[in-house]
């Protein structure tokens, strides 16, 4: 195609060729571009060779006048004889170089910033798999970010929300998430994060993930947990046999001998709902079971039957009692 580009500029460029041309034009947006940077950088070349001062005329007369003088030589043609370049010529071959150069240029930045993806779940959970293989669930209202190639000697990642990874493993190649200013490390492993404006929580499942901040860092392993404020630079870590992080990912909610507090803050986070316990006396009371794709009203139902508690709706608000 530089080729035929050429060949148009000159104006040499067949029928044939610069409808050729017309249709690569018109593919692409790239293709237009490239052919104005190229066209630009022929036009410069052009102005180099109006600025010229050589007077061809005269020059010719004096290698005339010279040669007459001396004995007329027989001519010897090459067997592939080559047209003189003009200076037409000399700037096309100008602007293939410094096309090709400004090629090299591009290709180099995009090596070095390469295009970010960016996906967001909205009102729904999304799972998404990264350019090393890793896949990740998104719960609703999350926004993942990440190169659409992952280059140099680190995969990274920014997170806002939660999400849940399963890393492919790469010791060479450590995956890092950026979510709030905190840090979490990985080589292979599965683990949820959830951020907010008030914490950074990490949960994990299987391996070894570091959580670091502020200079500060720690190890955090299967069934454990860390919670990193957003206010200061202290860990908290501590062992946990709660699933409530799977829920928006395999739809069960499984209680094991919840208290009623902790139950109806996990279902204010995943139905985005206000729901309040009127009555200490009641925040306490336990329950034990399971359920599966089910609504708010159902789960309310379930726990005003099994622990007798009476569910108010006051406008957006949900009141036990």
């Amino acid at each position: 195609m530089d080729d035929l580009l050429v060949k148009s500029l000159l104006d040499e460029a067949t029928l044939a060729e610069q409808i050729e041309i017309n249709q690569w034009l018109s593919d692409s947006d790239d293709n237009q571009r490239y052919f104005e940077h190229f066209e630009m950088i022929w036009k410069q070349s052009r102005r180099l060779e109006a600025r010229t001062k050589v007077d061809e005329n005269a020059a010719w007369e004096r290698f005339k006048t010279r040669t007459q003088t001396t004995k007329e030589e027989p001519k010897v043609l090459p067997l592939y004889p080559k047209r003189p370049l003009s200076i037409l010529r000399i700037a096309a071959m100008l602007t293939l170089t410094v096309c090709a150069g400004w090629l090299a240029v591009m290709l180099f930045y995009n090596q070095k910033n390469p295009e970010q993806m960016v996906v967001r779940s909205g009102t729904r959970t999304l799972i998404d798999t990264l350019p090393d293989g890793s896949v990740v669930t998104l719960n609703k209202k999350s926004t993942l970010s990440y190169p659409a190639n992952f280059t140099g000697d680190t995969r990274r990642v920014a997170l806002t929300g939660e999400a849940f990874f399963e890393v492919t493993p790469n010791k060479e190649k450590p995956f890092i998430i950026s979510v709030n200013d905190v840090t979490v490390k990985v080589v292979g492993t599965s683990f949820n994060v959830k951020e907010n404006p008030k914490k950074t929580e990490v949960i994990v499942e299987t391996g070894l993930v570091e959580v670091a901040k502020s200079q500060r860092m720690v190890k955090v392993r299967p069934m454990e947990k860390v919670t990193v404020s957003k206010s200061g630079a202290a860990f908290t870590k501590e062992e946990t046999r709660e699933e409530f992080h799977k829920y928006y990912r395999t739809g069960r909610l499984i209680c094991d001998y919840t208290p009623l507090w902790r139950l109806t803050e996990i279902l204010s986070e995943s139905f985005d709902a206000d729901i309040v316990i009127k009555n200490d006396s009641i925040r306490t009371m336990t329950i034990n079971t399971t359920f599966e794709q089910k609504s708010l009203d159902s789960i309310l139902s379930v726990i005003s039957a099994t622990l007798g508690v009476e569910v108010q709706h006051n406008g957006k608000q949900i009141i036990l009692k």
